[in-house]
């Protein structure tokens, strides 16, 4: 399948006329996990099947259900397991992730496979083209994301669209997990939500910096509550007081 070529969707610089390609680039790919013990050997697996991927950094962030019994890939040098004594929550393992990076890319990849592995490289190539310093890929793209219940959906447009009131930027997807940037962009932006306000938080932090922020469509397959969804309605009212508090 063709897809469209990146969007630009935001007045934070846009693309350069004339970019120029960088030269190939080293990715780290952080994993939060928090009982997926289900598909975490599945998504590491098919993470190292992406020849772009230079190293993996797991964070178990607590996981009560064995998730790491059974994990097949603690011996591959491309993969580092970090932990959590206790659940801290999505944006506390992702800090924790990105202090021990190492390469000149960062991807965020969720554990459980609504986001697809193999829709990184799509991710990766605004970046490595010199385009843009910061990818999401965004879900509102076809009839795909109506398959997750309609005021999930309805949940998702209405923060994205308080969010871009609140940065100036035209996103379709603030709340996507799948997220790349360049890596000096990211370690120099200090995160303190611990759980999914991590979102509206970066988001704000790279619109006041100005960086060019692009999104790029990507596949999902939404997850229900039975299948261990966790964001709630709690975590809709954080993301509105993170956007305000951080803008």
């Amino acid at each position: 399948m063709n897809r469209p070529a990146p969007r630009n969707r935001t007045d934070a610089g846009g693309f350069r006329e004339g970019a120029v390609r960088s030269p190939r680039s080293s990715v780290s790919v952080l994993v939060p996990v928090f009982n997926e013990g289900n598909t975490l050997n599945e998504v590491v697996e098919r993470l190292l099947a992406l020849p772009a991927v230079a190293e993996i950094i797991v964070v178990d962030d607590g996981s009560r259900d064995g998730a790491f019994g059974g994990f097949h890939h603690k011996d591959d040098c491309r993969v580092r397991v970090l932990r959590h004594e206790q659940n801290l929550g999505k944006g506390a393992a992702v800090r924790t992730a990105i202090q021990h990076a190492t390469g000149d890319i960062v991807v965020i990849q969720d554990a459980d496979l609504e986001y697809s592995p193999e829709g990184i490289p799509e991710l990766l190539e605004p970046i490595k083209s010199g385009l843009a310093d910061v990818v999401y890929g965004t879900r509102f793209h076809d009839a795909a994301t109506m398959e997750a219940p309609p005021l999930r959906n309805l949940a998702n447009r209405l923060l994205t669209q308080f969010s871009n009131w609140a940065t100036g930027l035209s996103l379709s997807d603030m709340e996507t997990g799948h997220k790349a940037f360049r890596r000096e962009v990211f370690s120099g932006i200090e995160i303190k939500e611990n759980r999914f306000g991590f979102e509206p938080e970066i988001t704000a932090k790279l619109a006041r910096r100005g960086v060019r922020l692009v999104e790029v469509p990507i596949s999902y397959k939404p997850r229900s509550y039975a299948d261990g969804k966790k964001i709630g309605f709690r975590d809709g009212l954080r993301a509105l007081w993170c956007i305000l508090r951080y803008r």
